[in-house]
């Protein structure tokens, strides 16, 4: 009986030692500081980052009460898009720094009441065949929890090109 009880002892010390070391490992994660502002003051430095990004780029950018700037690239020669509508687009999204973080490689349809607020409303701004550049604040993009590579409170931008509304 006592060797038994050694023999589930040292098992035991076998497999926490291990797992001990296996936690060990290397952690290459760079852990996000924690979000210290409030939406309100995200939103007043997304503005200016915005205005930075336009004056900088030298755009002649409209601004939607919404907080939306966009720039139309490319007039179309179709209609505008509703709200609830199905469209097919090609598009580049970045940072204001222009470091692209998603990018279409082919058409992607989808239905504007199911993408992030400031891509619904600036597609709607563009005629069907036309094109154009969306700089949204976090408001309107991924807001307080951001997505993938996209960190909270971070103003965004896409270059948008509307092939067609279903």
């Amino acid at each position: 009986m006592l060797k038994t009880t050694n023999t589930y002892f040292k098992l035991i010390s076998a497999i926490i030692g291990l797992t001990a070391l296996i936690s060990c490992g290397t952690d290459d994660t760079d852990y996000e500081t924690p979000v210290t502002e409030t939406p309100e003051e995200a939103f007043e430095r997304n503005e200016a980052e915005i205005l930075a990004y336009i004056e900088a780029n030298d755009l002649e950018a409209t601004r939607t009460e919404s907080g939306l700037y966009y720039v139309i690239t490319a007039e179309g020669t179709g209609d505008t898009p509703a709200a609830d509508a199905d469209v097919s687009v090609n598009y580049k999204g970045y940072f204001l720094n222009e470091n692209v973080f998603d990018q279409s490689t082919r058409a992607v349809q989808f239905n504007l009441e199911n993408v992030i607020a400031g891509f619904s409303e600036g597609i709607q701004r563009i005629q069907e065949g036309g094109s154009a550049t969306l700089l949204m604040p976090a408001s309107l993009a991924y807001g307080v929890y951001g997505s993938g590579p996209i960190p909270p409170y971070t103003a965004i931008a896409f270059d948008v090109e509307l092939l067609e509304i279903q």
